[in-house]
């Protein structure tokens, strides 16, 4: 992923941020024919310091699932367009439109599993986890038949991640009159999207200011 240095970010706490917001990922591998494939998955995260795990599972069908190995993981973030006439100086022949966004890239290795004890207790914690965040309470019960069946039809991974790159393109770049400006023009916009941007627009500087 192109980051240049003023986007770059390090502190894995905006990783945790990135995965809380939205655990939908892209897993990216290189197929048999030297081609790409991705699969959009929900995955559970696990970060202990610099060590950081994702677990999660594809259909048998697919094809990825019987790739181990090297791979990707692509991690969405917030993300919206910025218009140059926001800026302050507006006037300025390098002012241009942009999009901000937030985003990371994870290097490693794709670890796939079919135990059938593994995979309910993935399954589980899975259906744990997201019905924790909805507000219900179904559950996953091994001890079925018709529901031990369904683990049949999928494949478990671990992917443990070598390296991370974090990337939050938030107008640092520009003057901070600008930044402030491009804040409140996205708080006054109608929609979720705009208004979370500008969030962690704040969040951002906030913690670079902090950090000075």
């Amino acid at each position: 992923m192109f980051t240049p240095r003023a986007f770059a970010e390090h502190d894995l706490v905006w990783l945790d941020r990135l995965l809380q917001r939205d655990p939908f990922v892209t897993v990216l591998t290189t197929g048999a024919d030297g081609l790409p494939e991705l699969t959009r998955l929900p995955v559970l995260y696990r970060r202990d310091g610099e060590r950081i795990e994702l677990l999660g599972h594809w259909a048998r069908a697919n094809p990825q699932a019987r790739q181990a190995g090297a791979a990707k993981v692509l991690v969405d973030g917030p993300h919206g367009y910025v218009s140059a006439s926001w800026y302050p100086d507006k006037d300025s022949a390098a002012r241009v439109p942009t999009w901000n966004y937030a985003s990371a890239e994870l290097r490693g290795r794709l670890e796939p599993f079919d135990d059938e004890d593994a995979l309910a207790a993935l399954v589980g914690e899975l259906s744990d986890h997201f019905e924790a965040g909805v507000g219900q309470a179904w559950r996953f019960e091994p001890e079925r038949d018709e529901q031990r069946r369904q683990l049949r039809g999928i494949v478990g991974f671990r992917f443990q991640v070598e390296q991370v790159q974090i990337k939050l393109k938030l107008s640092q770049n520009h003057p901070d009159a600008n930044q402030q400006a491009v804040i409140a023009a996205l708080e006054r916009l109608p929609g979720h999207a705009s208004h979370e941007l500008a969030q962690w627009m704040r969040r951002h500087r906030g913690q670079a200011a902090a950090g000075d």
